[in-house]
């Protein structure tokens, strides 16, 4: 098996620990590693180090080849600019089939989630790829949902496919819901968290975009097979149309199959997000950084990047960030609106 981990992505609900130049995969949340690091080192788990490829920007290829020094250079896709999902994807994968043909199964994974059940998700991932491969079906994996969110699409089960595998057909795509529907989702059991994950080989990913009525993106496919190298690569990448691979592909393809992950996860998007997956003591509090005093608070993230002493006094539920980027304080509960900030301060630039 092939596993691509997909590592792009601006972060900015992560503003000012992720910015632009140095997104949040790259960021060591948890532990010493960076995410990037941690989706390597879980990779391993399933495939050997030469099967194993990042799809990365061209502005950040340095610091994914600085962080992994295991893997060759060639092993590393670089895309011209951003494209979304579909055009990311699909260059990946053509790329891939190009040097190791399009029989074999290739998992498409993302750098900047959270999972510490690496035997699971490996084993899950494995499972999909027998299954993509013997059934020549897309096969994603799906997360059951541990509580309503709203951070999260959602796929609805069908029956199911295969007993040995626990495969589901899919009946349907839910975009990201409000809470009284996300209860609804949630209380149901029909309905799994869609990660973004999906296992298939080359061959298959092609058929069914050729099924397609918008050819699109099967042109593209024909014209990256002829390239002679990187360079007329980019030029056909940035002619892709700019796409989500949910909406290009995956909501328009009938015969999907689905594998419900029993290991823990958490795509890692928000301040709220960090501070559940960090160490904390009796209180709730999480720590990270050096010069950090908390007083009297409960259920505080604090993160200190600089050497200047940050001191946080009779708090609750509040997120202090200090970085050379810029100082963050908010309460919890406001995560999803630091993107609305990152974007604004964009603009300005």
């Amino acid at each position: 098996m092939i596993v691509v981990i997909i590592a792009g992505g601006s972060g900015t609900r992560l503003w000012p620990l992720s910015t632009p130049e140095y997104p949040k995969h790259l960021l060591t949340i948890v532990g010493t590693n960076s995410l990037l690091q941690n989706t390597f080192e879980r990779a391993k788990k399933i495939t050997s180090i030469d099967k194993i490829y990042i799809s990365t920007e061209a502005s950040h290829s340095d610091h994914v080849i600085s962080q992994l020094p295991e893997i060759n250079k060639k092993q590393i896709i670089i895309e011209p600019a951003r494209r979304d999902t579909m055009p990311c994807i699909s260059n990946a994968l053509q790329y891939i089939s190009s040097v190791h043909g399009e029989e074999e199964p290739i998992a498409s994974i993302h750098a900047d989630h959270h999972i510490r059940d690496v035997k699971g998700f490996a084993e899950a991932i494995k499972r999909a790829g027998v299954i993509s491969q013997k059934h020549s079906r897309i096969t994603l994996l799906g997360m059951e949902p541990t509580h309503p969110d709203i951070k999260y699409g959602y796929i609805q089960k069908g029956d199911v496919f295969d007993n040995g595998t626990l495969a589901h057909e899919i009946k349907s795509f839910k975009e990201k819901p409000v809470y009284a529907k996300a209860l609804d989702y949630f209380e149901s059991g029909e309905y799994l968290w869609n990660m973004g994950y999906f296992v298939a080989p080359f061959k298959v990913f092609k058929d069914r975009i050729k099924g397609l009525s918008k050819n699109h993106w099967t042109d593209q496919l024909d014209r990256l097979s002829t390239a002679r190298d990187q360079k007329q690569r980019d030029v056909i990448y940035l002619d892709f149309e700019k796409e989500a691979i949910d909406t290009a592909l995956m909501e328009k393809v009938p015969d999907l199959l689905v594998i419900p992950g029993t290991f823990d996860w958490m795509d890692v998007g928000s301040f709220d997000d960090v501070h559940k997956v960090s160490s904390q003591d009796q209180d709730g509090n999480a720590v990270k950084g050096e010069n950090v005093h908390v007083m009297d608070s409960a259920q505080v993230y604090v993160r200190n990047d600089s050497d200047i002493p940050v001191a946080v006094i009779g708090m609750d539920n509040v997120v202090v960030v200090n970085t050379k980027h810029g100082v963050l304080v908010m309460r919890t509960d406001q995560s999803q609106k630091v993107k609305e900030i990152a974007n604004k301060l964009k603009e300005k630039e």
